[in-house]
């Protein structure tokens, strides 16, 4: 309370004004304090999470870890544990010890009023290498290798080959301010067990995110089951304070609270040396080992700010989605760059004011730029929120201005256009409208699609492969107010994602470059996000999809039956993405 608030209320208690006002004097004043008390908490965690994706910080806990373990011998017996080692998972615990003979750990953590959460842990870089090895070729629904989803993973690595004498590893999953008991089953290769436990208070949550979200529909046990031990990854729950990425388990229990600087962290990404990357800013990508240290921090500089989405290429570089900030015209999220991971190097792979200009000047110079809100004045004319790299070096790119999918041929050589999907008359009279490949089918189009996914399937010809998305079934562009997306059949224009008339929908088509043409192949509706959201295939007939503009997200079979269903309190406005990660090579084995 200010020095001149404190003197108007002592003056009008001395003056005996009735004790109702004198009441609500100190309650507005008190509300006052409260708020100034927030905004200093915001800032010095603000403060405290800037300080951790540092160089300088990750390398002092390096060292901290280090003196503190190496003090002395490390046995079943004494076994070293540290909460949060490296500042970037509030509820992790960092073990080290090491063992006679070779051997695979397992853990499980207990809290009363909780599930337990049981994993086995990759204990060393020698077993994580050997995981990924053996792995070489999996993907996962979200188009990485070494991270993929527990359902969707098949591949086996022999426990001996991934047994070790020195263990070191995060346990995930702490649970917030209860006590934690952390049981370690350690088995050598010849099959002997060792237990030890591990009594641990869980930290305080830096956010303010539930510790265990609303079940609207609970899993049944086959379905816990199936999902495993993999997480969901909650990718911006966009907040006006500090951002996070939260990890919850198939219980809707959190079991990894992850600070990013602000904005999101859009997909997580699985090089083949065994690091994390994602987005921690619009100006920042980080690469993450698995014990949860900041082994790489680019900055982009400052001509570009990324947003909506990232992919790695067969080098490891990251090609990403991109506003340049220097465009003298202020167009935004129309470029595509790439980021050298090893150097930093940031440069220009397509313009796409330059690939489409006629397009682009037949649109209104109208729109914001979502991933700066302050900007004033920006061109939001095409609107890239998805790119996915192909086998063949080509991109397919989800455009929401124009409710269209892109391929562009030869990403990162000589870009140019393949073929694109959607509703032709979007781009009638431009040159790129003989582009459209055929529908086949009377199947209504797409409208404002997000979370586009190519999919390759073994039993498919050469040329033919699947797409499938969160199509939002929303028309609208803000750059075309003259168009009339009502033409789309299906297609709803309400901005409210509570109207009780309109739907969004999980749907699926299959791609045949040869003839040109797709073809729907599955197509079921879902809680009704005219922005954002996120889809992807668990399994043969598990599907996760995210009502992002509803905080909900949920587990589908291929009939479009919901499996499970999970609510999410919103810190502002949306869920951009919720993917499932079974993290095999990375934390689990």
């Amino acid at each position: 309370m200010s020095t001149a608030v404190r003197s108007r209320v002592f003056k009008i208690s001395a003056a005996a004004v009735t004790a109702a006002i004198a009441i609500g004097l100190c309650l507005f004043s008190q509300d006052d304090v409260s708020a100034s008390i927030k905004e200093r908490r915001v800032e010095r965690l603000n403060a405290q999470i800037e300080n951790v994706y540092t160089d300088e910080y990750q390398q002092m806990m390096d060292t901290e870890i280090a003196d503190e373990r190496d003090a002395k011998e490390r046995t079943v017996d004494s076994i070293y544990t540290k909460v949060n080692p490296y500042g970037t998972n509030t509820t992790s615990m960092y073990v080290y010890f090491t063992t006679d003979q070779a051997s695979t750990v397992s853990y499980t953590v207990s809290a009363e009023g909780y599930p337990d959460y049981t994993a086995n842990a990759i204990t060393s870089d020698e077993a994580a290498a050997a995981y990924r090895e053996a792995a070489a070729g999996d993907a996962d629904g979200s188009g990485n290798v070494g991270g993929t989803s527990t359902a969707s993973q098949t591949t086996t690595v022999s426990s001996n080959d991934i047994a070790s004498t020195e263990h070191e590893f995060l346990v995930l999953g702490l649970i917030p301010k209860v006590k934690n008991t952390i049981t370690l089953t350690i088995t050598d290769t010849d099959g002997n067990a060792t237990t030890r436990t591990i009594e641990q208070t869980g930290p305080k949550l830096l956010g303010e995110e539930e510790v265990r979200l609303e079940q609207a529909v609970a899993p049944d046990e086959s379905t816990v089951t199936t999902l495993g031990n993999g997480l969901y990854a909650i990718l911006g729950n966009d907040s006006n304070e500090q951002d996070f990425m939260y990890y919850y388990d198939a219980n809707g229990v959190i079991r990894g609270e992850i600070p990013v600087l602000y904005y999101r962290s859009h997909r997580l990404l699985f090089d083949n040396d065994g690091i994390m990357w994602f987005s921690a800013s619009t100006k920042h990508f980080v690469g993450m080992n698995r014990l949860g240290k900041l082994v790489k921090i680019i900055n982009l500089g400052d001509q570009y700010i990324l947003h909506n989405d990232y992919a790695l290429d067969s080098d490891g570089n990251i090609v990403s989605l991109a506003t340049d900030l220097k465009h003298s015209d202020h167009a935004v999220q129309d470029q595509v760059i790439k980021v050298d991971t090893d150097s930093g190097e940031v440069s220009l792979l397509v313009d796409f004011g330059d690939l489409f200009p006629d397009y682009k000047q037949s649109t209104d110079h109208s729109g914001i730029d979502e991933s700066d809100p302050t900007a004033t004045n920006r061109w939001d004319w095409i609107h890239f929120n998805t790119i996915q790299l192909m086998d063949d070096g080509s991109a397919l790119l989800s455009a929401r201005e124009t409710s269209t999918m892109i391929k562009i041929n030869d990403i990162e050589g000589t870009p140019s256009l393949d073929y694109m999907i959607g509703e032709p008359s979007v781009w009638n009279g431009m040159d790129a409208q003989p582009s459209f490949l055929t529908k086949v089918g009377d199947s209504g189009d797409t409208g404002g699609q997000h979370s586009i996914t190519v999919q390759y399937d073994s039993s498919l010809e050469d040329g033919q492969y699947y797409i499938y998305m969160f199509d939002n079934d929303f028309g609208y562009a803000m750059t075309r107010p003259d168009f009339d997306w009502t033409m789309i059949d299906g297609i709803s224009t309400a901005q409210s994602s509570k109207d009780e008339n309109s739907n969004s929908q999980f749907r699926k088509y299959l791609v045949d470059e040869n003839a040109g043409t797709y073809t729907e192949v599955q197509d079921f509706d879902v809680p009704y996000s005219p922005y954002v959201s996120s889809v992807q295939e668990l399994s043969d007939d598990l599907n996760l999809v995210d009502t992002g503009m509803q905080g909900l997200f949920g587990v589908y079979d291929d009939d479009g039956n919901l499996k499970a269903q999970y609510k999410m309190v919103l810190s502002s406005g949306y869920i951009y993405r919720v993917y499932q990660y079974g993290f095999r090579g990375f934390y689990f084995a």
